[in-house]
């Protein structure tokens, strides 16, 4: 199936983007069949083949959201706009460090997530407290045989005398 959709081109924090017709397949900064204007939106310089986008339409291609709604503006499609779908990005930032309304409101109820962080919490704070002591008592078995190594059995000692 053919798309038309907008391609990003351009420096670092200086993007233009050229409307271009290809497979939707195809990566969007990759091959494409025909490239029928373009947009910059830092000098809001527009360029479209309205003839050639008519065309390409008339063969079957379908809009991206964004270049529909770009297309309806520009008045070569006519129709109500789309809505644009964005992708939200997920923090990766630790439950613990933000608290969550719920927790802060006494009296209310609290979400699922922050429960879960709750109990996760409280079981990393028990493996904490097994590990240290698992050490504390690893270094007073060590100490008892240091001890016992340094000092010579009580019946051999009397034997001496």
């Amino acid at each position: 199936m053919l798309k038309i959709r907008l391609t990003r081109r351009g420096k670092k924090n200086k993007a233009f983007f050229r409307l271009v017709v290809a497979e939707h397949t195809s990566p969007i900064k990759g091959r494409f069949l025909e490239a029928l204007g373009f947009l910059n939106p830092h000098t809001k310089e527009k360029n479209l083949k309205a003839d050639r986008i008519k065309s390409w339409i008339g063969k079957g291609a379908q809009c991206s959201d964004t270049a529909h709604n770009l297309l309806v503006k520009e008045g070569i499609l006519r129709g109500p706009k789309r809505t644009v779908k964005m992708k939200k990005k997920e923090k990766s930032e630790p439950v613990e460090s933000v608290p969550s309304a719920a927790e802060a409101l006494p009296g209310k109820e609290k979400s699922p997530a922050s429960v879960e962080a709750k109990a996760n919490k409280e079981t990393s704070e028990k493996k904490e407290e097994v590990k240290t002591e698992k050490t504390e008592e690893a270094k007073q078995e060590a100490e008892s045989k240091k001890k016992t190594e340094q000092e010579p059995p009580v019946e051999a000692a009397e034997e001496e005398k």
